[in-house]
């Protein structure tokens, strides 16, 4: 299936002369499903500027989730290749993609993801962790991004002893450990109240405005408001982009 190429031949023309932290060429991705292909995203060809704060919109089955998974190296491309910071990572194994997404990568889930049984700080301290921080840097490091997201005071704290605000604030912060290219969001704000996710996205928008890349899936129009770019796709393919 092919679209008219007009958007997607604006969004390669790089808008200065810096070279994209993102360029995706003619990226498809075929799930096999019995006798049935899906052609989960038929043909993404695009640049992300570093700095950008993009929200990816679309209906279900449209294929965000899908680029979500292939921009975060948690899945490869069946065609088309996939650069991050001008290297080519669509074709890595997997060893080499779990070390992109641990030094290069920093993601939000909807649904947090933190570990009960550790602290807010232990649990912002374990990327590091496993990229062999020492101790004490890891812990000032910590302790810099709990400040940084409101959550100084809480580094003694455990997930189940903080409100949803909180544990997802807790997760921007263990997001942010490595110092990602790249901070990707899925439905950050699908667990929290109206106003809770008001401020994740004020949060999210702060991290924007002193230079964070974020990309962020989201089917709320009020959310993705708070992007400067809007990427709505539909069967796969980039439907229009709104800046």
């Amino acid at each position: 299936m092919t679209r008219p190429s007009g958007i997607q031949a604006r969004m390669a023309q790089t808008s200065s002369a810096q070279e994209p932290i993102i360029r995706l060429k003619d990226l498809r991705k075929v799930y096999t499903m019995g006798d049935n292909e899906v052609h989960a995203l038929a043909g993404i060809t695009a640049e992300f500027q570093r700095g950008e704060f993009w929200a990816i919109m679309g209906s279900s089955g449209s294929g965000k989730s899908t680029m979500l998974n292939l921009l975060g190296c948690l899945d490869r491309p069946t065609q088309g290749s996939y650069h991050l910071e001008g290297r080519d990572v669509s074709g890595l194994d997997d060893d080499a993609l779990s070390n992109i997404r641990l030094k290069r990568i920093g993601f939000i889930f909807q649904s947090f993801n933190l570990i009960t049984q550790m602290t807010v700080q232990e649990n912002i301290e374990l990327p590091l962790y496993y990229q062999g921080w020492d101790a004490k840097e890891s812990r000032d490091r910590a302790a810099q991004l709990a400040d940084r997201v409101g959550l100084g005071d809480r580094l003694g704290h455990r997930p189940t002893e903080l409100s949803g605000g909180q544990q997802q604030r807790v997760a921007v912060a263990r997001a942010l450990a490595n110092d990602p290219a790249i901070l990707l969001a899925d439905e950050p704000t699908g667990n929290l109240d109206s106003a809770t996710g008001v401020q994740i996205m004020a949060l999210l928008q702060e991290l924007h405005e002193s230079g964070v890349t974020i990309i962020m899936v989201t089917h709320e129009d009020d959310i993705a408001a708070h992007a400067s770019h809007q990427m709505h796709m539909k069967d796969g393919l980039i439907d229009r982009i709104e800046s």
